[in-house]
Order: C-alpha cells, then sequence, then structure tokens
C-alpha cells in the first residue's frame, strides 16, 4: 500500500485552477480499482491519496501523470507500508 502526499509548490489558486483535470486523473485511478482514499490535508497545503495493487514504479508514474504535478504546482512524497492489520471495511487490502 502508498502513502501518496502532495505539497502544493504553487498558489492554492494555482490548483484550483486545475481541480477539474485532476478529479479526472483521481476518477481514472479509483475506476481502475488503484486509489482507495483521497482528500485535502488540513491545512490545506495539498492533498493525501492512499493507493494499493501495484508496483511502486507504477504508483510513480501517476504520480508523475496527475495534471498537478505536469503543471509544477505540487511534488508528491511517496511512502510505501505493508497494512497487515486494517478495519473489517479494508480486508480486501491487508498484506
Amino acid at each position: 500500500m502508498f502513502v501518496m502526499e502532495l505539497t502544493y509548490t504553487g498558489s492554492i489558486e494555482a490548483a484550483e485552477a486545475l481541480m477539474e483535470p485532476h478529479i479526472a486523473w483521481l476518477d481514472a485511478q479509483y475506476e481502475a480499482g488503484i486509489f482507495l482514499a483521497s482528500g485535502r490535508k488540513v491545512p490545506r497545503d495539498g492533498g493525501v491519496v492512499l493507493a494499493a495493487g501495484v508496483p511502486r514504479e507504477e504508483i510513480e508514474r501517476l504520480a508523475a501523470q496527475d495534471p498537478f504535478t505536469q503543471a509544477g504546482v505540487c511534488t508528491y512524497r511517496i511512502t510505501e507500508f505493508v497494512a497487515t492489520k486494517t478495519s473489517a471495511d479494508l480486508t480486501t487490502i491487508r498484506e
């Protein structure tokens, strides 16, 4: 499993201008079954995505395809971990 933490490198306004294509990118990864959860950080200086089911190389490729990344308004920090314990709702992603 991966925690994909994005941090804005540009203004929130620059990110807002790209929100529609960013959400379309997110939706495509949800449809592919890769993304499990996502949302804004508090305070709002970026966001977090939980992802699973693909190798790290694929996660790095996906992060590079995010319209935020391509426009230079965010960077990603990717942390891989082994989910050995989860809530009952997440048993399918335990490793």
